[in-house]
């Protein structure tokens, strides 16, 4: 079918499924949602070879992709509007929500089921037709997706795919009268082209952008663990998480130890195939992003950073061959350091010295991005300054700035977002426009 026809036909799906009944568009998610936790090893496999994370990743991606359907097919039985007073005689307010008609989701490469779920899961269950786009690098894993709701029942048009590059099918893409609404993740650069493209025609937009996630770690936490949860937050599908933690501001009484068992913990990582049982740490998506991460580094040393664990690439044996950088601490950051700023993408961890939390949490939001952020700490009270005093969408406390679950409200302030939050009920909100309406029943 030519791109224009995608339109044609989610505006015909759209005509069916505003009016199918809420409980057989549940019935259609959570049915799909069976059949990816059927096909979850077949899916994970196509993950892995499309992405590099690890098996148990991949396998986590099908298990999530598959709550977030569960999760809004029991959105049918809550309630959709309320009721309002009024102040004339015999008559009687309220609003409904409604679906808003077509949403276009353009979603990334770095988690290339679960965002689709993410996204499309609320949007169809509030009843809106979706086209989606998927990354060029990972368009098999969203299929598998599509694949599972045509099979579980989903009209035809109401769900749409469209595979190819961005840059050369944009204006048809994009361009169409009926969008009503558009959900973006992805990189800033395009992500504010965008926002600027869709605010002229008045379409809403969601987006969940870039990030430079801080963490930071008290004199008087459990070291151990601050140091466990660092590296599970950094380490993870090699860096490549919107929410991983890239920063670490730590207490100066407590930096040198802190140092020390990172760098002990990160040597432990073992760095290898995805589809390699104790793999820990896969390959970056494309040569190209692999190459784009050594020159973070390389760029950081250049500066003045100090390396305390990895910094290169694998130079023998059959990691050489491959989009492979290992796990890499960077220690004796400074502000004025580009890989401090900038996000990387990468297993990269850039760490630097502080002194008190009130240093701290000024540093956690000395940054264009607002997604997430941790403190570990035994002192409550420092928990919640912390909480309520850093500029982020996601605070976390004694754990990683990973790993919400769906029904969590999920986005960041900032450049690292827009208003729009996913995730929970919140979600719905973006997908459904608000009906007011009066009866006078005294006639």
């Amino acid at each position: 079918m030519p791109i224009w026809g995608v339109y044609d036909a989610a505006e015909s799906g759209f005509g069916v499924w505003r009016r199918t009944s809420p409980f057989d568009r549940a019935r259609v998610l959570t049915d799909s949602a069976v059949l990816l936790r059927e096909r979850a090893a077949e899916i994970a496999a196509a993950v892995v070879t499309e992405n590099g994370k690890t098996l148990a990743e991949a396998g986590g991606e099908v298990r999530k992709a598959a709550d977030f359907l569960e999760y809004y097919a029991s959105s049918a039985r809550g309630g959709y509007g309320d009721l309002l007073h009024d102040a004339r005689p015999q008559t009687r307010a309220a609003f409904q929500r409604e679906p808003v008609g077509i949403v276009l989701a353009i979603t990334p490469w770095n988690d290339p089921l679960l965002t689709p779920a993410r996204k499309l899961a609320p949007a169809l269950a509030a009843g809106n037709a979706a086209v989606l786009k998927p990354a060029t690098e990972t368009p098999g894993s969203a299929l598998h997706f599509a694949r599972a709701l045509h099979d579980a029942g989903l009209p035809a048009g109401v769900l749409n795919v469209v595979t190819g590059r961005t840059s050369e099918i944009s204006g048809a893409l994009l361009d169409d009268p009926r969008i009503a609404a558009v959900t973006f993740t992805g990189g800033n650069e395009v992500g504010e082209r965008l926002r600027v493209r869709f605010a002229a025609r008045n379409v809403r937009f969601q987006a969940e952008m870039g990030g430079k996630n801080a963490s930071v770690v008290l004199a008087d936490a459990d070291l151990e663990a601050a140091a466990a949860g660092v590296v599970a937050a950094s380490f993870g599908q090699a860096g490549q998480r919107c929410t991983a933690t890239s920063r670490v501001l730590v207490e100066r009484a407590a930096y040198a130890r802190f140092v020390e068992i990172l760098r002990v913990r990160v040597a432990e990582l073992r760095l290898g195939p995805g589809t390699s049982p104790g793999t820990v740490v896969g390959p970056l998506v494309s040569p190209s992003h692999r190459d784009g991460v050594l020159d973070d580094i390389a760029r950081a040393v250049k500066q003045g950073a100090r390396v305390e664990a990895g910094g290169d690439a694998p130079d023998s044996g059959e990691l050489a061959h491959g989009c492979y950088v290992s796990p890499t601490v960077l220690a004796d950051v400074t502000p004025d350091m580009d890989i401090w700023r900038h996000e990387v993408f990468g297993p990269v961890l850039a760490l630097r010295p502080v002194d008190g939390l009130d240093e701290a949490i000024e540093a956690v939001n000395d940054s264009d991005f607002g997604l997430a952020a941790a403190v570990f700490t035994r002192n409550l009270n420092a928990a919640y300054r912390f909480i309520d005093e850093v500029d982020c969408g996601q605070v976390a406390v004694n754990t990683t700035t990973s790993g919400w679950d769906v029904h969590h409200p999920f986005g960041g302030f900032r450049d690292s977002g827009s208003p729009f939050k996913e995730q929970g009920s919140e979600a719905l909100r973006f997908y459904t426009r608000v009906k007011t309406y009066a009866i006078n029943f005294g006639v």
